[in-house]
């Protein structure tokens, strides 16, 4: 089935359609992949955590996690992975986040 929507969107660049559509799909990209990376090693969307400022915070926690597991160049595999070497090996979590701090 072929659906059409229609999206408004307000920008400096010059009026070129295919050049605009570049950029649009590029910002979706980035934030789709994020947004499954997030689903996918901390089961985000499967959160209960619903009160005060408790979704934000564990929101931006998780994403600081992925962070320093992607910039991680000493261990080789799959984030999963990674995150259960930090979590197995306090040694290996402590230089994870001294390697944070030096950048």
């Amino acid at each position: 089935m072929e659906q059409h929507e229609v999206q408004f969107y307000l920008s400096s660049l010059s009026v070129k359609v295919q050049r605009l559509a570049k950029a649009i799909r590029g910002h979706w990209s980035i934030e789709n992949q994020l947004h499954w990376l997030l689903d996918v090693e901390f089961a985000q969307d499967a959160s209960r955590i619903r009160k005060g400022h408790g979704p934000e915070i564990s929101s931006m926690l998780r994403q600081l996690a992925l962070m320093i597991l992607t910039q991680d160049t000493q261990l080789k595999g799959s984030l999963a992975g990674k995150r259960k070497q930090a979590g197995w090996n306090n040694d290996h979590l402590e230089t994870l986040l001294l390697q944070m701090t030096k950048q």
